[in-house]
């Protein structure tokens, strides 16, 4: 897949998908602005971009490398931004599509390590809020951040779906545990996934709003502002998922150990009746004299003190609730 191309010429968008040998033909106007995009470019690629818009090396050495901590750092000409795009898989672990952008003045590069980023959601915003186009590179970072961020909501929100599953499966009747542990297990590393990605967005919004980078107008601003909000609320919402992944484990535990408690009391309840007869018939059954012996009389108290003593036991088991 080749690179897509977009330039907007005060504030409205004049061509797309044209050539990149063009790219610094539209650059000569002051008043336009230009968005390129790769998908798992060539090292070659990004070499030529970054010579022609002047980015520094270490900035294009990291585009082309996977793996990257969200952030953002800073070069005399630009800034260099990495984030990640996020979604649940079915089996309810995380996917996660990482993503580098080349900022400058009147340029945005993006660059996808793979085609999982949703690149067109993020034209699709652009084309909805064509209004603001005016500001610029600034428009064209909130539309791909706030895509950015809106993935980690959807994901954050999913992973609460699945936490109030579980927690309906822990207080079953009839649990099944290794689902239960599986499920835990999952949800547990999807969330430290999550606040992997999620959690340093904080820091890059915080960068990219500041006045001395001069990347946000003030036209911009509110709406960076409730871009940083969306990161806030994700963040909260990921750490007090995390906490209550920890209390179902918990609970969990609890319910297993209460519920092993009352097998125990059970077992130990029924052993203690079974005991009666066995030692009432091995006291009848000894080689000795003893009052009934070789009587009838011997076998009728024999079962009336097994019934009474059995009786007995249970009923008082049955009162402390142990059976």
């Amino acid at each position: 897949m080749g690179p897509r191309t977009r330039v907007y010429r005060n504030g409205v968008l004049a061509a797309e998908d044209f050539p990149l040998n063009e790219v610094s033909d539209y650059l000569e106007d002051a008043s336009t602005t230009v968005w390129v995009d790769f998908c798992e470019p060539e090292e070659s690629d990004l070499t030529d971009i970054g010579t022609e818009l002047g980015l520094h090396a270490l900035a294009v050495e990291d585009a082309t490398h996977e793996h990257q901590r969200p952030k953002v750092d800073r070069y005399e000409s630009h800034a260099f931004l990495t984030a990640y795009s996020a979604q649940l898989g079915d089996d309810g672990l995380l996917i996660t599509s990482e993503l580098a952008a080349f900022i400058t003045d009147r340029a945005l590069v993006t660059v996808r390590k793979d085609d999982n980023f949703d690149i067109d959601a993020v034209t699709d915003r652009w084309n909805t809020s064509s209004d603001l186009a005016k500001s610029g590179v600034a428009f064209l970072l909130h539309g791909l951040l706030d895509y950015i961020v809106d993935t980690h909501f959807d994901v954050v929100q999913c992973l609460d779906d699945h936490i109030e599953a579980l927690e309906d499966l822990v207080f079953d009747e009839r649990p099944k545990e290794s689902d239960v542990q599986r499920r835990s297990y999952r949800l547990r590393k999807s969330l430290v996934e999550v606040r992997r990605v999620v959690l340093p967005m904080r820091e890059v919004l915080n960068t990219i709003m500041r006045r001395d980078i001069q990347v946000v107008d003030d036209a911009m601003q509110p709406y960076f502002q409730d871009v940083y909000d969306h990161v806030l609320r994700a963040s909260e919402w990921t750490e007090s998922l995390r906490d209550l992944v920890v209390t179902i484990r918990e609970t969990q535990l609890n319910i297993q150990s209460n519920r092993l408690n009352l097998v125990m009391k059970k077992v130990t309840s029924w052993a203690a009746i079974i005991a009666v007869p066995t030692a009432i018939t091995g006291f009848y059954g000894q080689n000795v004299p003893y009052p009934g012996y070789q009587a009838e009389s011997g076998f009728w108290i024999s079962t009336a003190a097994i019934i009474l003593l059995s009786g007995f036991l249970y009923f008082m088991f049955k009162k402390r609730d142990w059976l």
